[in-house]
């Protein structure tokens, strides 16, 4: 399948990266969640930025400046994504507290909802 380039890539990697700095300490985000959190070029239709925009997203983690935390974005199953950093990725999140069970993440407890929006479960915990 062949993806689109982001139309101005270095505006939409300047958009991942603020949106990747506000993920908490101890939360994490899936790199479609980070896309659908940003505006969507004007010059991309709906059906092209759907299928292009986790994996802008992807590129633009890769590409990195070091003050983002990019051991904080994961793929859709809560899982990391296979890649030469994918071990130290593990432990930068297993020092924040985030707990993998069966290579997965538990996205429910550990997943950042958003800016400004809660991320405590909407249920309390009984113990």
């Amino acid at each position: 399948m062949n993806y689109l380039p982001p139309p101005n890539k270095q505006l939409y990697y300047d958009q991942v990266w603020a949106l990747v700095r506000e993920i908490p300490y101890g939360k994490v985000a899936t790199y479609g969640q980070v896309a659908k959190m940003l505006p969507q070029p004007e010059s991309v239709s709906d059906e092209d930025y759907q299928l292009s925009a986790s994996r802008w997203v992807g590129l633009a983690m890769a590409a990195c400046p070091v003050d983002v935390p990019w051991q904080r974005v994961i793929n859709s199953q809560g899982k990391i994504s296979e890649r030469a950093e994918a071990a130290r990725q593990r432990d930068l999140l297993a020092a924040e507290g985030v707990l993998f069970s069966a290579g997965k993440v538990g996205l429910d407890e550990f997943q950042w909802r958003g800016p400004g929006l809660c991320d405590e479960p909407s249920q309390g915990r009984l113990f």
